[in-house]
């Protein structure tokens, strides 16, 4: 395992929760209701009292077909969120792919970048989260966010996503990045077809030999509304049996909408996996 991560296990075994703060009037299941910036430090705020550990701030939709946003948008959306949240003492997430938004949330007091393009999207970011020594999530995206469901195709999703990862390691750690640093999501739901999602879900435990924490995005994904057929704002059943079963594979950290409800998923999911046996 990557000697000293954060993220590994909680002390009390649980894993560890990070609600999504949606800045955006676009993002799939919440666009609109988070513009405002003291709507959503009391959404963050509310989402930290019921049990989130981190907050992850994002002001660029990437949900398929959405447009981007300029940076002078994004800073403006997310900053001032982040400024008061870190103030306040709390962990905060940077969602994003530009360099000067992350240097700018990290002087801010961001302690996390998550981005959807593992550091690939804008050439500086590799060296700003080297420098800066914050925590970083790389996640596996196949295509660009505006088109990355029209066609994506694997011969073998698993190898793949596991591959990247490795390609992916291997270039922060020969930019600087600390080996504790790094945090690794399959990216549920980018550039992936309804079994890939299953497949990749389903082989959390290969990937958790990588010695990596592991970050699932599930919360009300289209992969369950395919299932079952629930529009995107009525996902928390699906979304609990989700989570319970990337908990029970070794899943470290959940990003979820819904902290409230899917505390209570993860915590019983974090009992049953403390329960089982090992080896």
């Amino acid at each position: 395992m990557a000697a000293g991560s954060r993220w590994h296990s909680r002390k009390d075994g649980n894993a560890w929760i990070m609600g999504v703060l949606n800045c955006t009037p676009d993002s799939f299941s919440d666009g609109g209701q988070f513009l405002d910036t003291q709507r959503a430090l009391r959404h963050a705020r509310a989402m930290l009292d019921a049990g989130a550990d981190i907050i992850d701030v994002g002001g660029e939709s990437t949900r398929p077909g959405a447009k981007p946003v300029c940076l002078e948008v994004e800073i403006e959306r997310v900053i001032p969120v982040v400024e008061a949240l870190a103030g306040e003492g709390f962990k905060v997430s940077i969602d994003t792919s530009k360099a000067q938004l992350m240097r700018q949330a990290l002087a801010a007091g961001a302690a996390m970048v998550n981005d959807v393009t593992a550091l690939r999207g804008d050439e500086k970011a590799l060296d700003v989260v080297a420098v800066s020594g914050a925590d970083v999530c790389l996640m596996h995206m196949q295509g660009k966010p505006r088109s990355m469901q029209e066609n994506p195709l694997y011969e073998d999703v698993v190898a793949e996503v596991e591959a990247f990862f490795h390609q992916r390691v291997e270039a922060c750690l020969r930019a600087g990045v600390r080996e504790s640093a790094i945090i690794l999501d399959p990216g549920i739901g980018f550039g992936k077809r309804q079994q890939d999602n299953l497949d990749l879900i389903a082989a959390l435990p290969r990937f958790k030999k990588l010695g990596f924490p592991l970050l699932l995005g599930v919360s009300r994904k289209s992969f369950l509304g395919a299932i079952t057929g629930a529009q995107a704002n009525d996902r928390e059943f699906e979304t609990s049996a989700a989570v319970t079963a990337c908990v029970l594979s070794g899943a470290d950290i959940l990003r979820v909408h819904d902290v409230p409800a899917q505390v209570r998923a993860i915590k019983v999911a974090s009992a049953i996996r403390q329960a089982l046996p090992t080896g």
